[in-house]
């Protein structure tokens, strides 16, 4: 195995899996309100299990987690608060868009790392297949969420609103009581 490559990979995804668990929570816990609040907070949790399972299989693999990768990743997460967003002293519905965008394109990188792990597995040893192959089913499974909950968050900022403009810049955040169901302001 390749045992120097496969430490720099799972602490590369241990960064990343750092910055999603922070991410996760952060939607959760603006939305818990809004129409997916549920959904959002099983994601968030098990956004949170699967950066476990992570260190279990880099500990079962005997991959030492560097802290550095693991700052990295939470600093990198809040840093991403700081882009603008349109509205200058509170959210936008344009700041739950591209934080959605930004936690599917982080759960297809997890899903890519489980493939990964498990042609690993497949070829190597060392790891249990069916606990990887049922992290890449969850991973997918989160795709699927995100994607249905980024799906309504475009069409609340992008649709024309009821006296028929399309406003983005102004949309209300579900957040602020709106729900992210296309239709339902």
């Amino acid at each position: 195995m390749h045992a120097d490559k496969l430490a720099i990979y799972l602490n590369d995804h241990l960064a990343g899996a750092t910055f999603g668990v922070g991410l996760a929570r952060r939607i959760a816990r603006r939305q818990r309100d809004a129409a997916p609040g549920a959904d959002l907070e099983r994601l968030a949790a098990q956004v949170t299990e699967d950066r476990r399972a992570l260190l279990a299989i880099m500990d079962e693999l005997g991959v030492p987690a560097r802290r550095y990768k693991i700052y990295g990743g939470w600093a990198a997460e809040r840093l991403g608060r700081l882009k603008p967003n349109g509205a200058l002293y509170r959210r936008s519905g344009l700041s739950t868009l591209i934080e959605l965008e930004a936690m599917r394109v982080g759960v297809e990188g997890k899903a890519l790392g489980w493939r990964t792990l498990l042609m690993v597995a497949q070829r190597e040893g060392g790891l249990d297949e069916e606990r990887v192959r049922a992290l890449l089913d969850r991973a997918l499974g989160q795709i699927e969420t995100l994607e249905t909950l980024r799906l309504a968050a475009a069409a609340a900022n992008f649709s024309a609103d009821p006296a028929g403009s399309a406003n983005s810049a102004d949309s209300p955040d579900p957040a602020d009581g709106h729900s992210l169901t296309p239709g339902a302001r």
